[in-house]
């Protein structure tokens, strides 16, 4: 998905429980997408969202299963895999993707996934939601959760 996020009326979802799940690579781009997503979630009335970080994306997945466990109604995933010269990258951003579907699947809760997977840091901070970025993959991931719920 590349450009601006469609403009959805969203519903006051005042009385849910959100967190965001943020990796910890990268954390001038890890905050700006954590920023995204706490705006996403206050556009929708959501003002008492929980911040977790993990050491890494393949954290991810349990860390949204462990939280929505313990009693939160909507999360959003963040972070940023970036290529580097080995598979590595293949195999991380397939066990996070899969890993976050089966989450979801699994607790009947949606999961805003705002994981970026960019060959490049440019191709990253385009779409992390700076001032000068193109896109605020966050704010985008909190929309899409809600959105299931709308």
């Amino acid at each position: 998905m590349a450009g601006k996020s469609p403009d959805l009326a969203m519903k006051n979802f005042s009385n849910l429980k959100a967190v965001v799940i943020s990796a910890s690579w990268h954390p001038e781009i890890c905050q700006s997408l954590i920023n995204g997503a706490v705006r996403g979630f206050e556009k929708s009335g959501i003002t008492n969202v929980e911040v977790r970080k993990v050491s890494g994306s393949f954290e991810l997945p349990l860390a949204a299963q462990l939280a929505l466990d313990s009693g939160f109604d909507v999360a959003v995933v963040v972070g940023l895999v970036l290529r580097g010269e080995t598979p590595h990258f293949d195999y991380v951003c397939q066990g996070v993707t899969a890993g976050i579907m089966d989450v979801s699947l699994s607790r009947s809760k949606p999961i805003g996934f705002g994981v970026l997977m960019c060959d490049t840091i440019e191709q990253a901070n385009a779409r992390a939601g700076f001032a000068d970025s193109f896109e605020d993959k966050g704010f985008d991931s909190a929309i899409a959760a809600l959105s299931v719920l709308n």
